[in-house]
């Protein structure tokens, strides 16, 4: 039974190799900033690396926007509204060149950028990951029509990623985008907040996991990840963290 368990673990092992080796093929690793080949071990260049902003030390309490004043606690938005989720993490300010690397991950199929977003994040915020006892990774899920016409969710592919790197479970099916909602870029605070209410559901009537990492690609006032959070809280998660790849300023 030993050996048969052994020859198992390496055929699955082999398998998952050979499935590595078919992904890098189709989809080489590329700087997702000026989209030329790199080495999987770097997969940002350095000329690029030079022009890109981490959102540094300086950010708001709850959500992770970079401040300007040390001072600050929290950000515009947080001071006024408050969140389901508990804390919230991103990689990169909202800045050239990081907007049109995201356009080309989400809309030009470039999907090959998710594992580089996904390394970054794991490097800069693994640590905090597990020190939360993080459980599971869940992605913000796309409507189905949004999906089936986009062919593929593109924070579904950053979590997927993250999974891989930090051991960790990854649910892609836990959550579930039940209203196709108007995009959230042409609406002010308050209408994105009803535009999300009863956006999403949980497939589970009771979800077993008491701490969960949200995962997206972009954060702006936090009403879509607050709504996905408030659906895992209502199914009896006992607290939701978010991790993006990248946000604007607080300010």
């Amino acid at each position: 039974m030993t050996i048969l368990k052994k020859s198992w673990e390496r055929l699955c092992a082999i398998m998952a190799y050979a499935d590595e080796w078919a992904l890098d093929m189709l989809y080489p690793p590329r700087c997702p900033f000026c989209d030329k080949v790199t080495e999987k071990s770097e997969p940002i260049c350095p000329s690029c690396r030079k022009k890109i902003h981490l959102t540094g030390d300086t950010v708001c309490m709850w959500c992770g926007k970079p401040l300007s004043d040390k001072r600050t606690e929290f950000c515009m938005d947080c001071a006024k509204y408050k969140h389901h989720f508990i804390q919230g993490k991103a990689v990169w300010v909202y800045e050239k060149p990081v907007p049109e690397s995201i356009y080309r991950f989400k809309y030009q199929n470039k999907r090959e950028y998710g594992r580089a977003y996904a390394k970054e994040m794991a490097e800069r915020y693994g640590t905090w990951i597990r020190k939360r006892q993080i459980q599971a990774v869940v992605p913000v899920p796309l409507h189905k029509n949004r999906k089936r016409k986009r062919g593929y969710n593109q924070a579904e592919i950053i979590a997927e990623e993250l999974g891989k790197i930090l051991g960790l479970p990854v649910y892609t099916d836990l959550l579930t985008r039940v209203r196709d909602t108007m995009p959230q870029k042409m609406l002010n605070q308050t209408e994105r907040k009803n535009n999300l209410k009863k956006a999403f559901k949980t497939t589970k009537s009771s979800v077993q996991l008491q701490y969960i990492l949200i995962v997206d690609d972009i954060y702006t006032t936090g009403s879509t990840l607050d709504a996905a959070a408030a659906a895992l809280i209502e199914a009896g998660s006992k607290g939701v963290y978010t991790c993006c790849v990248s946000m604007g300023r607080g300010y």
